[in-house]
């Protein structure tokens, strides 16, 4: 399954009172997919997973798919979490209302062994019949998953892609190496995708594309074209909005900016508070550099 180059890991619209947003989130999904989004992943880390109950999640993958049929745009759903049975049913209600494919993040918190590791995600794997892409980001789990053992998972015939959120290109040259050419590899940091994508990396699945989806395809396909003073002209453009999306803690950057574009976002759940003042007035500024506002 080819879920494009850019793939945007989409915020959870909220309401005033924390509800989730379904409508807002159909809206928003509407509107990434037309301005760069190849296929979105919803109920990952921007979209604040962590505070989402499960029955939260089933419906916004069923109110996501609505606006997703007819199209060759991907729905991905972020499942996975720190309890493995828990994960593992969650995936199987993911199937059950349509989503193409599971992100599955390496289980924050209880710090597994990487055997620990290869056992959560061959039982999501085994449990559907989804395409599953496993999801290493050590800055947030505290554990690296290592190219040996994604090299083992890619094993499994509907394990299939990994986004790697270390922005290490040794160890992205370490997993390309070790898995067959067919799997692919996504950067999970925005301001590594392009290094990465010399390595044979195939995209990105991005925050900053809430944004700027169409100028990171363009940068994505000069590269694939071969054009690459162009693909790092725009690297170098866009350089100041992949950082400063995550000046403080992801996704309240983003969903401040969208809000200031009155697109749906809200506030984040606690434990996350909004973006303060000093943060505010930067995000302000690059919006304006980029011709936003």
């Amino acid at each position: 399954m080819d879920f494009g180059r850019v793939v945007t890991a989409m915020i959870t619209p909220m309401h005033d009172d924390y509800s989730v947003s379904y409508d807002g989130a159909q809206k928003l999904a509407a509107h990434l997919l037309q301005n760069g989004s190849d296929s979105l992943v919803i109920t990952g880390s921007t979209g604040e997973s962590p505070t989402l109950k499960a029955d939260e999640k089933v419906k916004l993958y069923a109110a996501v798919r609505e606006v997703m049929r007819g199209t060759n745009k991907k729905l991905i759903a972020g499942t996975s979490g720190s309890d493995t049975a828990a994960a593992v049913e969650l995936s199987k209600q993911a199937e059950a209302v349509g989503v193409d494919a599971i992100l599955a993040v390496v289980p924050p918190y209880n710090k597994p062994q990487q055997e620990g590791l290869y056992q959560h995600f061959r039982a999501i794997a085994q449990a559907v019949s989804l395409p599953v892409i496993l999801y290493n980001v050590p800055g947030r789990t505290m554990v690296n998953m290592l190219p040996e053992t994604v090299a083992r998972l890619a094993e499994i015939d509907n394990i299939v892609a990994l986004k790697e959120a270390t922005a290490d290109v040794d160890q992205t040259a370490r997993i390309r190496l070790a898995t067959p050419p067919d799997f692919i590899i996504y950067s999970g940091d925005d301001n590594a995708v392009l290094p990465m994508m010399t390595l044979g990396a195939r995209g990105i699945i991005s925050v900053a594309a809430h944004l700027i989806g169409k100028e990171m395809q363009e940068m994505l396909l000069a590269f694939e074209k071969g054009d690459n003073a162009r693909a790092t002209e725009l690297h170098y453009r866009y350089y100041d909005v992949f950082c400063k999306c995550f000046i403080t803690s992801n996704p309240v950057p983003v969903k401040y900016c969208l809000n200031r574009l009155g697109l749906p976002a809200g506030p984040c759940r606690l434990p996350l508070v909004d973006a303060d003042a000093k943060a505010k007035a930067i995000l302000d500024e690059m919006l304006q550099d980029i011709g936003l506002l």
